[in-house]
């Protein structure tokens, strides 16, 4: 049986190159961990702005770590060209997670109502989310997303803005409200993309590879 891998050549940059299963099986999961980590952003943005009731926020840290797997996974699968930058985002991902293992472990709170109540802490697991505002600047330089480049903006205004203290509650709502729609809408439109888009020109990939 013959695949649609075998039968096209690409013309790259520094010579052709066919696009595998392999290639693809990678473009698919890359997607699906950005969908996982959408829906339950979304979720958990919801759940939050539903209710106050304390149980809620219980159920925000199982949440919160398939969120971060499942950014693991995408970031251990996106196809970058620049491999330190790769490296990097990949490296902050990690950080982030430790920090929020050890805060999770260490603080007698639900994970949500520590960081909430302790802005101090982004500067540990605030790591993982500027790992997916660089995947957000890809998507955004790379195909010229209206949503992606609104979150490149959005998230680290959010986040830097509850660190220091000086946005008010009404726009933190707005802005995580605004994150988890153009985050779902984001990760909706990569599933309908077509998967060479993502693969990108694998002879620039062989080029930097040889060097």
């Amino acid at each position: 049986m013959t695949t649609l891998s075998d039968n096209k050549v690409y013309q790259g940059q520094f010579g052709d190159f066919t696009i595998t299963e392999g290639d693809r099986t990678g473009v698919i999961i890359y997607r699906s961990g950005l969908m996982v980590a959408a829906v339950t952003l979304a979720v958990g943005t919801f759940l939050v702005l539903r209710d106050n009731n304390p149980n809620i926020f219980q159920l925000l840290t199982p949440l919160y770590a398939c969120f971060s797997l499942a950014l693991g996974v995408s970031l251990f699968t996106i196809h970058i060209y620049m491999a330190a930058l790769h490296r990097t985002l990949q490296a902050f991902w990690a950080i982030g997670s430790i920090s929020a293992i050890v805060l999770a472990l260490r603080s007698s709170e639900p994970l949500a109502i520590a960081v909430y109540n302790q802005p101090i802490t982004l500067l540990g697991i605030g790591f993982t989310f500027a790992a997916l505002t660089g995947i957000y600047f890809k998507e955004a330089f790379c195909f010229n997303r209206l949503e992606t480049k609104v979150l490149t903006v959005a998230v680290p205004l959010l986040l830097l803005g509850h660190l220091v203290g000086v946005l008010p509650i009404q726009w933190e709502r707005v802005l995580l409200v605004t994150w988890a729609i153009l985050f779902l809408v984001f990760a909706l439109r990569k599933l309908v993309q077509e998967i060479p888009a993502d693969i990108g020109d694998k002879s620039v990939f062989d080029y930097l590879k040889g060097q």
